[in-house]
């Protein structure tokens, strides 16, 4: 009998796995269908003997010392700021659009002051935010909207900013400094030895049984258990009752190359006329050494593994339906991107087990308290 039978096993469900298993010293089966643990964030030394990230590049970063203290557990860190260029009229420049940007892109010399004029005197200024396009259009007016955002979010996404809510392209925003860095977290680093070591670190508890190339439905009857936690996409769960909510997916283009190094930084961004909406070099993110290099191109598709859901009204109404079916499930808990069908980041996600954990417990510890028997 396994107290909890925890479904996906990336960060969602293995920081829950981790927290019941050492800390309520509860018997766990954590189930995956693919044939590793870490879900999305899975990285593998490839053929090369090169460090990669198999579903594309993940940087971790948070302004959450509680978070950052308990990856902390199971890693050693590795400093690294994320840095990204734009590809946009022959030139590589920085983004987030900052001081640094406009200089190269007009041939400027602009202070941090005249640059927000520069901003003021473009911006088409909204009563209201309510889509991507207006958040862009609101700071920094068409032409820069269209250089880096219009483009590259119609590939991302297949759907004009217009159309997309107003969160998506606020997760990038437009700087009157020089500060060059995507993140501008308190704590930005990348594990030591790669994400799988630290996840193997995380689930090395006897009280954790793993099973891996494996889909819950199919020995969920075979096996006893009390309490379902579910990180898998939440319209599968319901078997697409209200039918399928919409994901985007990536199609990855991996590669090797006979080179030290391919480019400045560790991703720029294609947001022009390319299929591709970036390449990523891992060396950056690792700090491998290493006399070749690796790079992956990413192209948006609609098909293959879900990854973003796509931050609509008429999805969220989706999500809203299959979200009353979930509220009433007895003993079953729904968390993560695919569970709660929400676009957060790795520290989010795991902030949000940290805080499902704490809940399970409390009412655990309640109801034992309550029946009297640990008195």
């Amino acid at each position: 009998m396994y107290d909890y039978l925890i479904v996906g096993a990336g960060l969602a469900g293995s920081v829950l796995a981790e927290r019941l298993a050492s800390i309520a010293n509860k018997k766990v089966l954590l189930i995956d269908k693919r044939n590793h643990i870490g879900g999305n964030t899975f990285d593998y030394y490839n053929s090369d003997g090169i460090l990669v990230h198999k579903y594309g590049p993940h940087i971790f970063h948070t302004n959450s010392k509680e978070v950052f203290d308990y990856l902390g557990k199971f890693t050693e860190w590795r400093p690294y700021e994320h840095h990204v260029l734009a590809s946009v009229d022959g030139q590589l420049v920085p983004i987030p659009i900052n001081q640094n940007t406009v200089n190269a892109l007009y041939g400027l010399n602009l202070s941090g002051e005249q640059v927000q004029e520069f901003f003021d005197a473009k911006a088409d200024k909204k009563d209201q935010i309510l889509t991507s396009e207006d958040v862009v259009v609101n700071v920094v007016g068409k032409e820069l909207y269209e250089k880096f955002f219009k483009h590259y979010t119609l590939k991302q996404w297949a759907l004009d900013p217009s159309e997309l809510d107003a969160s998506v392209t606020a997760r990038v925003p437009t700087r009157t400094n020089k500060d060059n860095r995507y993140f501008t977290d308190k704590f930005q680093a990348m594990p030591l030895r790669g994400y799988t070591k630290m996840f193997h670190n995380l689930l090395d508890h006897p009280n954790i049984h793993i099973m891996l190339n494996t889909d819950y439905k199919d020995v969920m009857d075979e096996i006893n258990f009390k309490t379902l936690i579910y990180s898998g996409p939440i319209d599968a769960y319901f078997d697409y009752c209200f039918g399928k909510l919409p994901y985007r997916s990536i199609d990855f283009k991996s590669q090797t190359i006979d080179s030290e190094n391919y480019q400045a930084v560790g991703t720029v961004n294609y947001p022009m006329s390319q299929a591709y909406t970036r390449i990523t070099e891992f060396k950056h993110l690792t700090g491998q050494k290493h006399d070749k290099t690796s790079i992956v191109y990413e192209y948006p598709t609609a098909d293959g593994d879900p990854y973003y859901p796509i931050p609509r009204k008429e999805n969220t109404e989706i999500y809203n339906q299959y979200k009353t079916l979930a509220d009433s499930e007895p003993n079953t808990f729904f968390t993560g991107r695919l569970g709660t069908y929400k676009y957060y980041n790795m520290d989010q996600v795991v902030a949000q087990s940290l805080a499902l954990f704490k809940k399970l417990n409390i009412k655990e510890v309640a109801f034992v308290n309550g029946n009297g028997s640990h008195r």
